[in-house]
């Protein structure tokens, strides 16, 4: 299940079992005025789950207090990916269906068999997939605003769940 309720913790896990009941997403602690760099884990509960980073992205860029610059959002795992598309179900059905059926997780893969990697994971589907998405996003702030069209959002795409990981937002403010 997919809600646009998730959202990540700051410096500290969270279960998005117990935000997904909150419609417009849990609140959670703000990052520190003038902050320009902050890690975030995120707990996951599914094989193949869609998390929306955008609400925590944005309220970084305000409470950084930074005007005009860059922020970097960074995954640092590589069954982790990032992406930029439209928060919408149906959509977000689709994307996980695309996943599974270019790179299926049923197919023998050398990196799944003994004789070839020391992985017991068995999930080169998921670094496959990975391969397909980004590691990192860069977005303007303009305004003290992040920079999104319309109907982008901000999204973390957990490969190989669930899992606890770990992103990172930096913020580089213009001199």
């Amino acid at each position: 299940m997919t809600t646009d309720s998730r959202t990540v913790a700051n410096s500290s896990v969270f279960d998005f079992r117990a935000a997904s009941a909150a419609p417009t997403g849990a609140r959670l602690p703000q990052p520190v005025v003038g902050e320009t760099h902050r890690p975030f884990t995120i707990r996951t509960n599914e094989r193949l789950e869609l998390i929306n980073l955008t609400s925590r992205v944005r309220d970084f860029v305000r409470a950084s207090g930074v005007r005009e610059g860059m922020v970097l959002v960074s995954s640092l795992h590589t069954t982790f990916g990032l992406m930029v598309n439209e928060w919408q179900d149906a959509l977000l059905h689709d994307i996980k269906g695309m996943l599974s059926t270019v790179i299926p997780p049923d197919r023998e893969y050398r990196h799944n068999d003994p004789l070839y990697s020391d992985c017991d994971r068995k999930n080169a589907h998921a670094h496959l997939q990975a391969s397909l998405l980004k590691h990192s996003l860069t977005f303007g702030v303009h305004d003290a605003k992040l920079s999104l069209g319309q109907f982008q959002a901000v999204i973390a795409a957990e490969l190989d769940g669930p899992r606890e990981r770990q992103i990172t937002v930096q913020i580089f403010p213009f001199a």
